[in-house]
């Protein structure tokens, strides 16, 4: 029977047996573990109990701070262009009121504009991501965590511009291109995962995930807060300083501080195709720990993958929907009130870890994932019509367990692989989340202008539609395993 995915959640002494028993690295990476060696040091040394998740955290800051202030300016810089003022209308009073076509056609825009920044940014990153996550394995981990907030961080000097210059919104394409070439944010997931893989043994591995995870929804629930103030007092420029800044300090942090896990090969290339075959190799063979499981091995390798990418799919796609849902009628939030819900949605990361560490006590992880599934479609079910404050916030305290699926999936992707090949693995999965921002992105921004004149929040309900498909799948692989295991009780 394989072991439970999160159980190291679970137990009080995983601390202190991760101290006293810390793996150490060898060049051949047989036992991941922290280097020793003085080449491998950064330039300070940090004496808290921390190692990528300051670095984690302030990048997630900053894109969490950033994604809804560039929606609302590109809502705000159209409406100023077509001569659209939500005032002249009483829309937002009275939702009998026949919809405004010029409101419409900003919707439409922004919904347009959204969807090609995300196409463009992301459909390099795909590209990109892979690339660096299989040269950490050779290069160092460290300069795939500085790279990107590098490129993150000129994206942030390109909207300042646009904005102070008042240029076309065209020119946020091309900031999302540079931070694409870079790696973008997906990179920075895949180095911290990778490099939390190195300097823990199986057993606090998920533990640390589970931090990582936090760090997450902790950043950005105080992004959403400070956000939607800040922009309501100051506009927009103040708050882009601030994720520039952030970038910087995470780069600047990662030069300093980090460890490097991985001895650095002078010889190794990045603009190769070795590291996109690599990834393949994962799964055309399952790798090498399926020869114990043969092709049912496999299966799940793919399987779990599928359910991970139609997840973070509808995360994505949903997740860019709320700010354009709530500016328009008949919500017409505010900055504040986007904040708040922002922040309600980010609170979901740290009410799963919870909810996920009390349900780990009576039931699998499998079934687990499906009660964050189940809270997920109740959620984007009460989205679809929902037409007021009260009824919006109820839709985000029904998604409070949400995010419980996606950290087992992970879980289970990785114990499907032997651990030298996790650095592959975690390439793999940053290229799957690349192409669930642009999957996500794609559909749901052409759906939400395309089903307006029938159902405003039909896409929430295709959104939640989709879940069925990989809780119909983890359910039916659980019972198989169940089942298996059962069979082999029996014959021995």
């Amino acid at each position: 029977m394989d072991e439970r995915d999160t159980a190291a959640i679970l137990h009080g002494d995983v601390l202190s047996d991760t101290l006293a028993d810390e793996p150490q690295l060898d060049v051949n990476k047989e036992e991941p573990g922290v280097p020793t060696t003085d080449v491998l040091r950064p330039p300070v040394t940090c004496s808290l109990p921390v190692s990528v998740e300051p670095v984690l955290f302030l990048s997630m800051f900053s894109l969490t701070l950033q994604a809804p202030l560039a929606t609302q300016y590109l809502w705000d810089r159209i409406s100023e262009d077509l001569g659209y003022n939500g005032s002249k209308r009483s829309e937002c009073g009275n939702s009998s009121a026949p919809p405004d076509p010029l409101q419409k056609e900003v919707e439409t825009l922004t919904a347009h504009w959204n969807l090609y920044i995300s196409l463009g940014g992301f459909s390099v990153g795909l590209l990109v991501v892979p690339l660096l996550g299989s040269w950490s394995d050779l290069a160092g981990r460290r300069r795939v965590l500085i790279l990107p907030n590098l490129g993150l961080a000129l994206q942030a000097i390109v909207y300042l511009v646009v904005m102070y210059l008042k240029l076309p919104v065209v020119y946020f394409l091309v900031g999302r291109l540079l931070s694409g070439l870079s790696g973008d944010f997906n990179a920075v997931l895949a180095g911290c995962f990778a490099y939390v893989a190195d300097i823990s043994d199986r057993r606090s591995r998920t533990f640390r995930v589970a931090i990582l995870e936090a760090c997450l929804g902790l950043s950005g629930m105080l992004a959403s807060i400070i956000g939607g103030q800040w922009r309501r007092a100051q506009g927009y420029i103040n708050p882009f300083w601030l994720v520039l800044a952030t970038n910087l300090v995470s780069a600047l942090y990662a030069f300093l501080f980090v460890r490097e896990t991985v001895v650095p090969d002078p010889s190794a290339k990045l603009l190769t195709t070795r590291h996109h075959k690599a990834v393949w190799h994962l799964y055309s063979s399952g790798g090498s720990s399926s020869e114990a499981g043969g092709r049912f091995h496999r299966c799940k390798l793919w399987l779990y993958t599928l359910c991970f990418f139609l997840v973070v799919t509808v995360h994505f796609g949903s997740r860019e929907l709320y700010v354009l849902y709530e500016l328009s009628s008949p919500l017409c939030w505010g900055p504040d009130l986007i904040g708040y819900g922002s922040a309600a949605q980010h609170l979901g990361y740290l009410s799963s870890l919870a909810g996920l560490k009390i349900m780990q006590r009576c039931m699998e992880d499998s079934w687990v994932a499906l009660v964050g599934l189940a809270s997920n479609i109740v959620g984007l079910v009460v989205f679809s019509v929902a037409n007021s404050t009260q009824l919006m916030f109820t839709g985000y305290g029904l998604c409070l367990l949400f995010m419980t699926s996606t950290p087992v999936l992970r879980s289970k992707l990785s114990k499907l692989v032997d651990p030298s090949e996790q650095g592959a693995l975690f390439a793999s999965v940053a290229c799957v989340e690349s192409l669930c921002y642009l999957a996500g992105s794609g559909v749901f921004n052409s759906l939400y202008p395309a089903t307006l004149h029938f159902m405003k929040g039909f896409p929430f309900l295709f959104a939640a539609i989709i879940l069925f498909i990989p809780a119909g799948i983890i359910g039916t692989l659980q019972c198989l395993e169940q089942r298996r295991d059962q069979r082999d009780a029996t014959v021995s």
